[in-house]
């Protein structure tokens, strides 16, 4: 009884202080504001899921799927050196995908963390023999790259007793459902001010886990005061949540999870679009960490599409994929990383520093559009002509974008219709409009 009442006062004390710091009405700074034009301007990033549970070869959900013990499942951190590891080889082979941004998972669900933190000993230097600050070499090699650091960090823990049981993680075997919401509360935002003050400059942390507590709505996850502490520490970085709802207030980025912006396929998505700058996740497999069984990648026609159609949607893509556990990136990975950089280098004018064209997205293609350059991305299409909807004596010229080859239009009141080459590409063909 003595806990409990000691549990509530602390409660009642951060309610009170959130209150008093938090401010209900976000207003991003002017660093923030360059910062959200730049993420836009950058479009590609790869995302990195890797912990622990890389070991069981199972994909990062193991924990909870398999209703795995968390002290028993703690062991494997007694077994984890990732020998192979090289921060700079994996900045350099993503950098060559053309990505302009790496998103590393700090702490996943399973509660460990792939850094140096005080707040806690399960940790990849204090609870492993390999005993490196993988996350402090990653951040000194994207910064030799000049590759953007963003970081993941996960709002659930199936580990710590303190944190209040939510959908998932019930057979982990954590003793006390009610948890401690001060002490855990308090331990996220630690850590969260140790990532901000110890790494350097970080682009943008990715929030993930919020959906842990839907089926009870009274939780109160306290992201003002959070976001407000992040906003503090660096104007500039950028906040996303990936909790499939509507941008809550303090956020900077809204993604989607597995879907462009409008879709869902995955169930997801297909919440309201924002005026944020957007981002879609999505696999080169299947599964987000490492998965011994699941060698199901994508091909690179259909990476460069979802990059493409991400872009003509008005969003970025973060590409993830699971590093081995002895630390070596998958080596099909890196082949669709040269693949994709090898087209990037010929076509990236079209995709960087673009927005989405103001021809909305057809079976066609999707448009992408960079002051008076609208790009037109034919990616599927058996007709011998398109028709472009726009204000005819707005086109002043259409030429073929890899070669400035001109293409014969007809021009009518509706729009334009453009005849399309004999030879078309096999993933893109680009059309270069100009408009006055």
């Amino acid at each position: 009884m003595k806990n409990y009442f000691l549990g509530m006062w602390a409660l009642c004390l951060i309610l009170f202080t959130t209150s008093a710091y938090a401010s209900s009405d976000y207003s991003p700074s002017q660093e923030n504001k360059e910062a959200r034009k730049e993420f836009q301007d950058n479009k590609f990033g790869v995302f990195i899921h890797w912990g622990i549970y890389s070991m069981l070869a199972d994909g990062e959900w193991n924990m909870t799927n398999k209703n795995l013990d968390h002290k028993e499942y703690a062991k494997l951190a007694s077994g984890f050196y990732p020998s192979k590891f090289d921060a700079r080889a994996w900045v350099k082979d993503i950098k060559a995908s053309g990505a302009k941004y790496i998103c590393f998972t700090t702490r996943h669900h399973d509660g460990f963390s792939m850094f140096d933190t005080k707040q806690c000993d399960y940790n990849i230097v204090k609870a492993t023999p390999y005993q490196r600050d993988v996350l402090k070499e990653l951040a000194e090699a994207c910064k030799a790259e000049g590759i953007k650091l963003h970081l993941y960090y996960s709002h659930l823990d199936w580990t710590r007793n303190d944190y209040p049981w939510g959908r998932t993680g019930r057979g982990t075997g954590r003793t006390n459902p009610e948890g401690n919401w001060p002490t855990y509360y308090q331990f996220m935002n630690n850590q969260l001010t140790e990532l901000l003050t110890n790494y350097g400059p970080i682009g943008a942390i990715w929030f993930d886990g919020w959906w842990d507590q839907d089926q009870n709505p009274d939780f109160d996850w306290q992201l003002p005061y959070q976001y407000d502490l992040i906003h503090k520490l660096q104007p500039n970085c950028l906040i996303g949540n990936n909790h499939h709802q509507v941008p809550f207030a303090g956020e900077d980025i809204q993604m989607f999870e597995r879907d462009l912006p409008g879709e869902n396929h995955s169930g997801l998505s297909g919440q309201e679009i924002s005026k944020l700058p957007l981002e879609t996740c999505e696999t080169m497999n299947h599964t987000w960490g490492y998965r011994i069984t699941d060698q199901n990648y994508k091909s690179t026609k259909e990476l460069l599409h979802l990059l493409i159609k991400a872009a003509g949607n008005n969003a970025n893509l973060l590409l993830n994929i699971g590093p081995q556990p002895n630390g070596e990136l998958p080596e099909t990975a890196i082949q669709r990383f040269k693949e994709i950089g090898e087209w990037m280098s010929a076509n990236g004018e079209t995709i960087y520093g673009t927005r989405g064209g103001l021809i909305e997205p057809h079976s066609w293609g999707v448009t992408t559009q960079k002051d008076n350059k609208l790009y037109v991305h034919v990616l599927n299409c058996n007709d011998k002509a398109i028709f472009l909807p726009i204000e005819a004596k707005q086109v002043k010229k259409v030429v073929l974008y890899k070669d400035k080859t001109p293409l014969r239009i007809n021009k009518d009141k509706a729009g334009v219709l453009v005849e399309l080459p004999q030879q078309m590409d096999d993933i893109d063909t680009i059309i270069e409009v100009t408009l006055g």
